[in-house]
């Protein structure tokens, strides 16, 4: 039993990445946007230990955004199922090549990247929109304003995504 189910995982890895390559080789043209997958910005404030889940939460105010322009998002869902099937653990998603091939995987072709800092009483968004394929950061968006719970900082990661999508990513 355990030896067949390697056997499914691996043959289902192979047909995601025969899939994958083929999609690559031969560009389809469409007119639709490209799909965005959105990672958890990430607390980078210093000697705090970050609330657990604000960073979901931020994601979910940039996919808003980007679902108002009118872009395709890849469901959190997926993300993770192919984060379980490759067995990824914490530190090879620390690396930002890793989460590319991710992208790829998922369908995405574009993904946003982000962290956010408070220090004293301000805090500072920071977004970067990322090609999938080249690894090019496209744009980049910042906020900075008063820190004030949640609240503010759903604000910022708001204004910070409005941006970040002007016209549609």
């Amino acid at each position: 039993m355990r030896r067949s189910l390697r056997t499914v995982s691996a043959i289902a890895l192979l047909f995601i990445a025969g899939a994958v390559s083929g999609c690559a080789s031969a560009p389809v043209a469409s007119s639709a946007p490209p799909a965005v997958a959105v990672w958890d910005p990430e607390d980078l404030s210093p000697g705090v230990a970050a609330e657990e889940g604000i960073g979901e939460v931020l994601a979910l105010r940039i996919v808003e955004a980007a679902r108002a322009r009118g872009l395709s998002v890849v469901e959190r869902r997926k993300i993770l199922l192919a984060v379980e099937e490759l067995r990824l653990g914490s530190s090879a998603l620390a690396d930002e090549s890793t989460r590319l091939r991710l992208g790829r995987i998922t369908g995405a072709r574009r993904m946003v990247f982000g962290g956010y800092l408070m220090v004293g009483n301000r805090v500072r968004m920071d977004l970067r929109l990322v090609d999938v394929e080249t690894g090019k950061v496209l744009r980049t968006a910042s906020r900075t304003g008063p820190a004030g719970g949640i609240e503010s900082l759903l604000d910022l990661c708001g204004k910070a995504a409005d941006d970040l999508f002007p016209g549609g990513g």
